[in-house]
């Protein structure tokens, strides 16, 4: 067999042959001749060693002792040669079909299905060869009959992974070289002609080509004669030019830069061109991302147009994992829009915005919490985005900074400030600092160790709830310090609360409670008729106000269930359970408020109103005259359970709530003079079918009034030749809904597992993300819905429907007015081909008479790349047409088309 002898795997004396090539050996396999024959015997050699002791008798021995004079055991050092074709590690190698050894040439070959492992290194292939004199390792592929390529070589060092048709790799300099080879580094699929790996991270290749579509033949790439690869960092190139679908396309740039590096890294954003015929044409987002340090980072974005204006937008971020974590985007715009009134030609606007985020762990400092979401500038800023129609139609900023700590659970202190803007009335209201301190209740009788069963009184409990706060109001039109100090005012609300918890009587629960409430106020206005003006002018007093009420109470509470059962057994439906809950309590409160209420004379006719001297403060009214009576409830739920016409077992029988809840609210004063019976607030909730969301809510009136819509003290049952139940004084009710179709892999593979989605959140993509990129990616999902259309839902429906409509006093006293509102907010998407997806969504507004903003988008999927038409209607009217790459690397790389028309009417 000319120095080869062909064995089977499974014999242990491959293992000793390979051993003696793989291992660190004593001796040369040259220096003593080997028969070519398994029968053969080794040449016999005389021993070297010689038998006489070298030692000198009359010498010390030099070996090192420790003070006892015990020898301490030491490696012994005496030099041992190595062979020069012996490898520096052990070598794990599996085949299935045979291994061949060439004991002359120092070469191991496996066959069919061969695996190969030497420290960090991996290699698979058909037929893998081990020189170990060149300390070399060579991986070919083979051919099936049918011609078609088995057992592709597959290298793995690291993160460094490949495969190719031919593989060469020299174990000791890590050095390689490779044929037709196939390399993924982060989205970027690379395939190269020959590649030459130099070192452990560096390769080079040629004719190689770069793309993000992961088809063995992609649908485009980029193309270079000549290309570097620093694994996980950077792809750099020489001339280069794309490729679609296999034909080249005649645009050629002098070099290719790709990064590979996964997470932040410095440079410029590209912008992209739109046009209109308001601001001219435009450059929007061209920015520069800046990495500071591990925690901090900046983000720098400009809009440009050519009739002069300009918006800038810097974002700065930070970051402290396990502490905290928040943004500041600071925006300020200079719009120059044509103007369409002929006074002037261009309307020049100078607005800003300062928005900042933050929060803190939980586990950064147990019982302290610091939050902030703030949301301030002009209330002209939103009007004039050009690329939000979201943005456009928020009429309302608020903000919040809010910090708190909690003792034990025993004592809470909460500190927050607070702003909300109008934009449209330009109102703007300050509440810095709020303050609420909150003692949980205590028990006074409470044994400090509870032993058998606590006495009644042990279970009485006192609380106290503080709040304090401190507004100002003011126009931005009229802003200067001296009018917000001039409209400050502060108030305080304390309560406490005193509570029994006794035993229940059977199904009943008796809760008897004592409150006593003050509040205090910096200010009262008082209202009087001015003869001269025919008006009722309003007078504000400054100074230190206070008013108490006290009120004490026993609820008692329980709950009755009906089940009716009786349906028959092929039916679906097996019971439906009535479940109610009545609550009635006895109340009296005394009237200590009396003093803050008074009578004013309100129009020429001598009508006079009721007036509280602290309505319009913070801290608000108390309520009037004493109360002696009852209040009542009565909430009510259903539900229904059914079985499954196939499965039989109890995982088929569901339950099924028809109605959460209904019910009513009101009392009866025993000892008022007039009105006894209050108010009847009227509730529904339910969830139909598991889809349909229905909230309602009606307030009735029981008391007949007068032409003017001022209640008379009749009930309205009590009139003659009329019977009513009152009058609804407001009512609201908003119904939502959203229908879909199962999903493509629901529909195929209903019952497979759940493989998919785990894949999917281990590919390590999901890293948790700030609130400001959370809310950065919502708005671009809003602004281009086209490109993130679920192909894989085939259609979809959104409904939302609210109505609501309340009487408020006319501002001249006269009467009564009733404001309405009603909305109505649809959207929804279907595929019209497997690969083409349209949608649309507009809200409408029934008292504005029209719709308020309309978005709808086409969408084309193409495997590794998208194309998206958006049409959007509102304030800005538009479309974008936009062909891009799915790749986030790639994400600049697109071809887009943009234009809007600013609506100067709003």
């Amino acid at each position: 067999m000319n120095n080869r002898y062909k064995v089977n795997s499974k014999y242990i004396l491959v293992l000793a042959v390979t051993t003696m090539l793989s291992s660190i050996t004593l001796f040369s396999a040259s220096n003593y001749p080997v028969r070519e024959s398994f029968g053969s015997t080794l040449t016999a050699v005389s021993d070297t060693i010689p038998l006489t002791d070298t030692v000198p008798r009359n010498k010390k021995d030099t070996l090192p002792t420790d003070s006892t004079g015990k020898i301490i055991q030491q490696t012994d050092t005496f030099a041992v040669k190595i062979s020069k074709d012996s490898l520096d590690a052990p070598i794990e190698y599996a085949a299935t079909d045979s291994m061949v050894i060439g004991i002359k040439k120092g070469t191991i070959t496996w066959y069919n299905k061969a695996s190969v492992k030497q420290k960090d290194i991996n290699l698979d292939a058909f037929n893998i060869e081990l020189d170990s004199k060149n300390e070399l390792m060579k991986a070919f592929l083979s051919t099936d009959t049918s011609g078609a390529r088995v057992g592709v070589p597959s290298f793995v060092q690291g993160e460094n992974n490949m495969i190719a048709d031919t593989i060469y790799f020299n174990t000791r300099t890590m050095k390689g070289y490779t044929r037709n080879t196939y390399t993924q580094q982060g989205e970027i699929f690379m395939n190269a002609q020959a590649m030459k790996k130099v070192s452990e991270n560096e390769y080079f290749a040629f004719r190689g080509r770069f793309t993000t579509c992961d088809l063995d033949t992609p649908h485009f790439n980029f193309r270079a004669k000549k290309m570097k690869l620093v694994n996980q960092k950077l792809a750099v190139s020489g001339p280069i030019h794309p490729e679609f679908e296999g034909v080249p396309v005649p645009i050629y740039l002098p070099f290719g830069f790709f990064p590979l590096s996964q997470g932040r890294h410095s440079g410029m954003l590209a912008p992209q061109f739109t046009a209109n015929d308001q601001f001219g044409i435009g450059l929007e987002g061209l920015g520069y991302y800046k990495v500071l340090s591990d925690n901090f980072d900046m983000t720098l974005r400009t809009d440009l147009y050519s009739y002069g204006g300009y918006r800038l937008n810097l974002t700065p971020t930070y970051r402290v994992r396990y502490r905290y974590q928040g943004a500041m985007t600071l925006s300020y715009q200079n719009s120059r829009i044509l103007s369409t009134f002929g006074k002037e030609e261009f309307q020049s606007t100078k607005t800003f915005n300062v928005s900042w985020n933050h929060t803190v762990d939980s586990k950064a400092r147990p019982g302290q919490t610091f939050s902030a979401n703030v949301n301030a500038g002009s209330t002209k800023y939103n009007q004039f985005i050009t690329n939000n129609t979201t943005r456009n139609f928020q009429n309302q900023l608020n903000s919040s900074i809010a910090y708190s700590k909690n003792w034990e659970n025993k004592y809470n202190l909460t500190v927050t400030a607070n702003h909300n803007q109008n934009n449209n009335t330009g109102l703007i209201n300050l509440n810095l600092p709020t303050i609420g301190f909150t003692v949980s209740n205590f028990y006074p009788f409470q044994k400090k160790e509870i032993i058998g069963e606590p006495k009644w009184y042990e279970k009485l409990g006192i609380g106290l709830t503080t709040n304090i706060a401190n507004q100002a109001s003011i126009y931005d039109s009229l802003f200067s310090f001296k009018r917000l100090i001039d409209t400050m005012q502060w108030g305080a609300r304390h309560n406490v609360p005193i509570t029994l918890s006794l035993p229940s009587l059977g199904p009943l629960q008796i809760a008897p409670g004592v409150s006593f409430s003050e509040n205090w106020y910096s200010r009262k206005l008082t209202r009087s008729w001015n003869d001269v003006e025919q008006d009722v002018d309003t007078t504000i007093n400054k100074g230190f106000y206070r008013s108490s009420e006290m009120s004490f109470s026993l609820s008692v509470n329980t709950a009755v269930y009906g089940i009716y059962d009786r349906f028959k057994k092929t039916s679906r439906v097996m019971a439906i359970r009535h479940v109610m809950r009545p609550q009635i309590s006895a109340n009296y409160k005394p009237d200590l408020a009396a003093k803050d209420f008074y009578e004013t004379k309100v129009d020429s006719a001598g009508r006079t109103l009721r007036f509280n001297y602290f309505e319009g403060t913070i801290a608000g009214p108390l309520s009037e005259g004493k109360f002696g009576g009852i209040s009542f409830g009565l909430d009510n739920n259903l539900e229904m359970k059914t079985r499954s016409k196939t499965d039989t077992t109890e995982q088929g029988i569901k339950k099924k709530s028809l109605i959460d809840g209904f019910g009513f609210n009101g009392s009866y004063n025993f000892l008022a003079d007039s009105f006894k019976l209050s108010t009847i607030s009227v509730y529904f909730r339910s969830t139909l079918f598991e889809k349909i969301n229905i909230t309602a809510g009606t307030t009735l009136d029981p008391y007949v009034t007068d032409n003017s819509g001022f209640r008379r003290n009749v009930l309205a049952w009590q009139q003659k030749g009329k019977f009513g139940l009152g009058r609804i004084t407001s009512g609201n009710i908003s119904v939502s809904t959203q229908f879909k179709s199962k999903s493509k892999e629901e529909k195929k593979g209903e019952g497979e597992g759940e493989g998919a989605d785990d894949e999917i959140q281990d590919n390590g993509f999901n890293r948790p993300m700030t609130l400001e990129e959370q809310q950065a990616q919502l708005q671009y999902v809003r602004n281009n819905p086209a490109e993130f259309a679920d192909f894989n839902i085939p259609w979809s429906v959104n409904i939302s429907y609210s109505f609501n409509f309340t009487r408020q006093l006319k501002q001249d006293y006269s009467g009564f007015s009733t404001l309405v509102n009603s909305s109505v907010n649809l959207s929804g998407d279907f595929n019209l081909t497997p690969k083409w997806k349209v949608g649309m969504s507009t809200y409408y507004d029934f008292k504005g008479s029209g719709l308020q903003n309309v978005t709808a988008f086409l969408s084309r999927e193409m495997h590794c790349w998208q194309l998206s038409v958006n049409v959007y209607s509102g304030i800005t009217k538009g479309f974008n047409i936009t062909i891009n790459p799915k790749s986030g690397l790639l994400r600049d790389l697109k071809i887009n088309r943009s234009r809007y028309f600013y609506n100067q009417q709003y």
